[in-house]
């Protein structure tokens, strides 16, 4: 199984080369998936510093107080990231070929077989 630093580098490098074939449906779903990821790792609001009244309103007090660090994912959790960004285009195919829309259903075909692709 990939580290979290290898599913990101493999997404980012299939990202640069995406976007020098000029691929805007590949590129689409692999910065989709980046993003993702990225909120995957979002912190808990719940655990930021309260607002203290001073200089900014709303701001926490003290240099570098405010800082929440972001979430550390494992490995199982970015796999099931993808997974589901896979999972979300395979219903999307499925749906768009019962309602008859053949282009659009091609269309994210093609994003599921980057994804397949990773």
């Amino acid at each position: 199984m990939r580290t979290v630093d290898e599913w990101k580098a493999a997404l980012r490098a299939a990202l640069k080369d995406a976007m020098r074939a000029r691929s805007t449906q590949a590129a689409a779903v692999l910065r989709e998936t980046l993003a993702a990821i990225d909120n995957a790792e979002a912190p808990d609001l719940r655990v930021a510093p309260t607002a203290v009244g001073g200089g900014f309103a709303g701001s926490a007090g003290g240099l570098g107080s405010g800082e929440v660090p972001r979430l550390a994912l494992t490995p199982e959790a970015v796999q099931a990231v993808v997974d589901r960004e896979r999972q979300e285009r395979r219903d999307a195919v499925a749906l768009y070929e019962k309602l008859g829309k053949h282009d659009e259903a091609t269309a994210v075909k093609a994003q599921l077989d980057v994804l397949l692709a990773l």
